[in-house]
Formats: structure tokens, C-alpha cells, sequence
């Protein structure tokens, strides 16, 4: 398992997550109802909106997963925050950076992710919008760019830009 290099700027990164003031709070449903909603249409097993915190994963936001955080050297987040794009892993098995991984080897038996960044507006990636799903499967470009609409609404409401605020 190879674990995500900490990006240069992880003290900033660190920081602009706290700010946000969301880091171990209840769910709400503003963010449980963007979970939900993407398990439905994706057809997966687990979505999650994954805060990326010095040593773990928090999940503000989960279907299809009993624990609410898991450590950050496993995670697929943590690659996933490394990059502006979306990380897609067709299949955990076959990817040196996660075949041995034990969230693919043992239970929830990852063999597809997708992780859409959650950039700030300060151009900081604090956590993802992802999804997991124990079959091997690969996103179109039109639900990849689903998948990017509904990062962007995560992040709407992040910032504190919900529904009805400019």
C-alpha cells in the first residue's frame, strides 16, 4: 500500500479546513441529502464527503459505511486531494497504489473509487466527494461531470453558499 504523500501546503490546508468549523459536527441533511442522491444515481455501495484532517478521514457525509472516519494513510482521499481533477481507480486490485490496501482487501472490499477534489476558493483541497462500490466500474464523461456538479453543490454548501445565497 503506498500511502499519499502530504502535500507542500498541508499547514495551509490544515488551517482552511478548521476555519470551516465543520470537523466532527452532526450530520445535517444539506449534506446527507448529496450522499444519498449520488448513491442512487451512481448505483455504488458508499458515497462519502470526506474531510481530510492531519491524521484521519472524517466523513461529514456517508451512505453505505458504519464508521465515520478512518486513518488518512489508507485513505484514497488522501491521493485524491492531490490532484485538481477527479481520481478515478477503475479497479483497486490492479492499481499498485491500493491492491493491497485493507480497506480493498478486507471489508468495505474497494474495487472502484472516484473522488471528486474539494478545492476552496482559496485553491486548497480539503477533502472529496467520493464514491466506492466492491465492483470494478469506470464513469462516462456525463456522470463524471454529475459527479462534478454535486462536488460543486458540497462545496456551495461548505462556504456557506447554500440554496438561495448568491
Amino acid at each position: 500500500m503506498q500511502a499519499a504523500p502530504i502535500p507542500a501546503n498541508d499547514a495551509e490546508r490544515l488551517q482552511a479546513l478548521r476555519e470551516l468549523l465543520i470537523l466532527d459536527t452532526p450530520p445535517e441533511q444539506r449534506f446527507d441529502r448529496i450522499a444519498q442522491f449520488a448513491r442512487e444515481e451512481f448505483e455504488v455501495g458508499t458515497v462519502l464527503i470526506s474531510l481530510v484532517d492531519e491524521n484521519r478521514m472524517w466523513f461529514k457525509a456517508k451512505t453505505g459505511l458504519e464508521a465515520s472516519e478512518s486513518p488518512r494513510s489508507s485513505s484514497f482521499c488522501g491521493h485524491a486531494i492531490l490532484q485538481p481533477d477527479i481520481l478515478m481507480i477503475e479497479d483497486a486490485l490492479l492499481d499498485p497504489r491500493f491492491f493491497d490496501n485493507p480497506q480493498v482487501t478486507g471489508p468495505p472490499h474497494v474495487r472502484f473509487y472516484a473522488g471528486a477534489p474539494l478545492e476552496l476558493a482559496c485553491g486548497l483541497r480539503v477533502g472529496t466527494l467520493c464514491l466506492l462500490d466492491p465492483r470494478p466500474r469506470r464513469l462516462d464523461r456525463t456522470e463524471l461531470a454529475i459527479l462534478g456538479s454535486l462536488r460543486d453543490l458540497v462545496l456551495a454548501e461548505l462556504q456557506g453558499r447554500g440554496m438561495g445565497e448568491a
